[in-house]
This record gives structure tokens, C-alpha cells and sequence, in this order.
């Protein structure tokens, strides 16, 4: 029997945890382990597309996307991030995924450290694995936020610190004094900051400080997917200094070319059309956020309650997770998230109030055993 031989870098990874889960799920169970709005992509957006269609823009683009929405991407964030960018130091992406592999492909060598939150998101450190990187872990503090304290100790030498505020799995929003200070400990030390920034409107109390304020090397990645509802769209970007961009690029034109064209139209008319669907959706996650921090605080779970994101990282023994997996609710191991966090599970409530009502009703049974 022939034996069919493959790279170590991608043999040494797994196939997402969270992914698993998913395609695993049986008929009848409540999903709220995967990060997708259960909202619809708003009509004004699914218009854009459709006239595009009709219009004939189904060719290819330019690779770095077309000019109209890197025009309106620069909008944004001067608008909303207070950041100045010009269309030339933004790349389209398929998702915010495409976006952060072609900047770990471009920027990290073999052996480079990478350092990320552990628990944090699970693409981060095998995107670093797939481009010759050794991702290195960066523990949280008692809110789930990461420990300044931690990350700087471990920032000499490192190329590059990933950082996602409000984060998944925690749902943690970091303040503006600590992603100051760690953007400025990281620039002096020469590491490349990636701040991950796809939920930045989904905050709730707190405010969103976009890294790239406090310091020159950041590369900002961002995507329609989580604010728009867009998921199925695969519609990410990166800003970021030329320096980083035209590397970048080269990676995006050999395995992608470009983000398609449909999914660009439609975000065109999302970040120019109106923006009440966003708040409208911030609020009902906010009101689920509340109801399931609530459900969960009177079955005697203790955690900091989360402020951003659809996400709550729950303190559960492997044990009771795999009792709710059983009855029927889809939840994630703490340990799809890395190596602090193994007696934790994610639960998501991007889920409507119906399936979330069903689904603490399930977890209370398991609980109760």
C-alpha cells in the first residue's frame, strides 16, 4: 500500500475543536458553540449584492479589492477608530481568516515566537504553526483579561503578539490603559502587534480602543462577518504599514487573488448604507448576554460577566460538559482554547431566546445529573 506523506507543520495541528463539534451535532440539538449570528444579513445589504449580480460584476478584482469599498473602509476607520489609513495600506480578504493567515505567511519565519491569549482563539496558533511559527501562550488574569504583567515578561524576542479585544472565548473587553501599555512595551521591544477587532461593536458598557492608536507596527484585521451578519460571505481586511501590506499582498495573489466580487458589493453597502442594524442586533445580544448570565449565575457558576462579543466562558468540569454535549446542547471545551483553561467551556448566544431558553433548561437537567 503506497504511503502518502504530508508536512509536518500541517500534521502537528488539529482540525478546530469548535468545527468538530459542529458538523457533529445531531438533529434536535441547540447549537451555541459556533460563533454565527442567528440573524439574517440585512436587506439593504443583500440588495448591493443582488444589483451587483444583475449588473455583471462577477469578474475578477483588483487584488486588493475594489477601490469604492477600500474607500469606504478608510471612512470607517477614521470615523469609528479614530485611525488614518489610506486605500493603499488595505487588502480585501476572504474573511478576517484569510486576512490573518497571509499576514502570519508574510511576517513570521521559522522559529519565530508568537505569542497569543491562552485561552484565546483557536486559529491564531495553528495559523502561527502553518507559517514555521512557535505560538506561545499568554495567560489571563481573574476577569479574563490578559495579564499585562505576563505579556510584557514575554515579549523581548518575540516577532509578533496577537491581540483580539473584545476576545473569543471570553468575551473580555481589555481597557484602553492595558492595550496601550501593551502596544507600546511591544513596539520597544520590535514585536508586530495583530489586533483582531472583528467584534468591536458588540460591547456592552464598555468602550473599544483600536491598537493601532498607541503604536506604528499594528496590523489591524477586522471582517463583515460578525457586525453585518455576513458570515457566509467571507468578507475580512487588514490596514496596516505598506511595509507589511505589499508582503502581504503577494501571499493574498497566489491563494486567493481576490475576495470575491459579490461579498465586496455587499459590504459596500454595509459600511455606506445604514448603520441601525447594528445597534439593533448589539442590543438583543446584550439582552441574551444578561438572561444567560442570569440562568447560569442561579445554577451557582461564578465568572466575570463578559463585556463584548456573544460569548461566556464558563468555569465546568469536563464531566458536566460532556452531560450537556449528551442532552443535547453544543458547547465548546475549554480546552479547544488552549492549555490554561481545561475546566471551562465557551458557551456562545449568538442563538435566539427560544433556543437558549431550551438549551438552560437542558443544562440545568445535566447539572442536576
Amino acid at each position: 500500500m503506497k504511503e502518502y506523506t504530508c508536512a509536518n507543520r500541517c500534521r502537528g495541528i488539529e482540525i478546530s475543536g469548535i468545527r468538530k463539534l459542529f458538523e457533529a451535532a445531531g438533529p434536535g440539538s441547540i447549537n451555541m458553540g459556533l460563533g454565527q449570528p442567528d440573524f439574517d444579513t440585512p436587506d439593504h445589504i443583500k440588495e448591493g449584492a443582488i444589483r451587483a449580480i444583475r449588473e455583471g460584476k462577477t469578474g475578477y478584482t483588483p487584488n486588493t479589492g475594489i477601490p469604492e469599498l477600500r474607500d469606504a473602509l478608510v471612512e470607517k476607520f477614521r470615523r469609528e477608530n479614530g485611525l488614518t489609513y489610506d486605500p493603499g495600506q488595505i487588502i480585501v480578504t476572504a474573511g478576517a481568516s484569510e486576512a490573518l493567515h497571509i499576514i502570519m505567511q508574510a511576517i513570521i519565519g521559522d522559529g519565530d515566537r508568537v505569542l497569543l491569549a491562552d485561552p484565546g482563539f483557536v486559529s491564531y496558533s495553528a495559523l502561527a504553526v502553518l507559517a514555521g511559527g512557535r505560538p506561545e501562550g499568554i495567560p489571563l488574569d481573574e476577569k479574563l483579561c490578559i495579564d499585562i504583567a505576563a505579556a510584557q515578561e514575554k515579549m523581548d524576542g518575540a516577532r509578533m503578539f496577537v491581540l483580539n479585544s473584545p476576545g473569543n472565548p471570553t468575551g473580555a473587553v481589555e481597557s484602553r490603559e492595558s492595550i496601550r501599555a501593551l502596544v507600546e512595551y511591544a513596539n520597544e521591544a520590535g514585536v508586530t502587534v495583530v489586533s483582531d477587532e472583528v467584534y468591536e461593536h458588540f460591547i456592552y458598557g464598555a468602550s473599544h480602543h483600536s491598537a493601532a492608536l498607541f503604536g506604528e507596527d499594528v496590523i489591524t484585521v477586522n471582517a463583515a462577518s460578525k457586525t453585518y451578519a455576513m458570515t457566509g460571505w467571507r468578507l475580512g481586511y487588514l490596514a496596516g504599514p505598506r511595509e507589511y501590506t505589499e508582503q502581504c499582498l503577494k501571499v493574498h495573489q497566489y491563494c486567493q487573488a481576490c475576495a470575491t466580487s459579490i461579498s465586496q458589493y455587499a459590504a459596500l453597502a454595509a459600511y455606506t448604507g445604514p448603520q441601525d442594524c447594528v445597534g439593533m442586533m448589539r442590543d438583543e445580544y446584550r439582552r441574551r448576554r444578561d438572561y444567560l448570565y442570569a440562568e447560569l449565575q442561579k445554577m451557582g457558576f461564578s465568572y466575570p460577566l463578559p463585556e463584548g462579543a456573544f460569548y461566556q466562558f464558563v468555569p465546568m468540569q469536563k464531566e458536566l460538559t460532556g452531560r450537556i454535549l449528551a442532552n443535547g446542547v453544543i458547547i465548546v471545551p475549554g480546552e479547544a482554547f488552549g492549555c490554561n483553561a481545561p475546566d471551562y467551556a465557551r458557551l456562545s448566544y449568538a442563538a435566539s431566546m427560544g433556543d437558549l431558553r431550551t438549551a438552560v433548561a437542558r443544562i440545568r437537567a445535566a447539572q442536576e445529573g
